[in-house]
């Protein structure tokens, strides 16, 4: 069944020796344990970094779940993702207030200034651009969170200077 699956782009964990490993043992630390799915998947997503569509269907069968179960729970909750994700988040707010305060102009800008769409990651693996849901800095309006750090009252034009201290990290 794993063949039927298309691959993503990039190394599959499940081919991956170590990272089968890993995920392995994140599973038999948890078979049997009835409600184990959301700990099995949060703990391969926190990881491995994502669940890629093989690595559901193999959770499915160690965890004598359907298919359809592990997918959607996957697919429904906005941490998980199904693809790898850069070394490097930049989150767009789209909350009413983010939306009023002109995230719009920020995320065209993000799309400019690195030729991605968000749901995307540049081509050296270095960052992923993603929308999310109100982060609860109303009041800063409109914010971005870069991996982990949440920067209110964000223009347009200091956009580059985002990505400019991230790979100024990188050196």
């Amino acid at each position: 069944m794993l063949s039927t699956i298309e691959k993503i782009p990039g190394a599959e964990p499940l081919e991956n020796p170590e990272q089968r490993t890993l995920i392995d043992q994140i599973l038999e630390e948890n078979k049997g344990i009835p409600g184990s799915t959301m700990v099995v998947l949060n703990s391969l997503q926190e990881a491995i970094g994502y669940i890629s569509p093989a690595m559901q269907v193999y959770v499915a069968r160690k965890l004598d779940e359907p298919i359809s179960r592990i997918h959607g729970v996957v697919s429904f909750y906005s941490f998980f993702t199904t693809t790898p994700r850069g070394k490097h988040t930049i989150k767009f707010c789209i909350g009413t207030a983010c939306y009023v305060g002109g995230i719009g102009q920020i995320i065209e800008k993000a799309k400019q200034v690195l030729g991605i769409e968000p749901g995307e990651t540049t081509e050296d693996g270095l960052i992923t651009l993603e929308l999310c849901r109100c982060v609860g800095a109303c009041s800063q309006a409109p914010v971005i969170v870069v991996d982990d750090e949440v920067m209110g009252r964000t223009k347009p034009n200091r956009f580059p200077k985002v990505i400019q201290d991230i790979k100024a990290q990188e050196e």
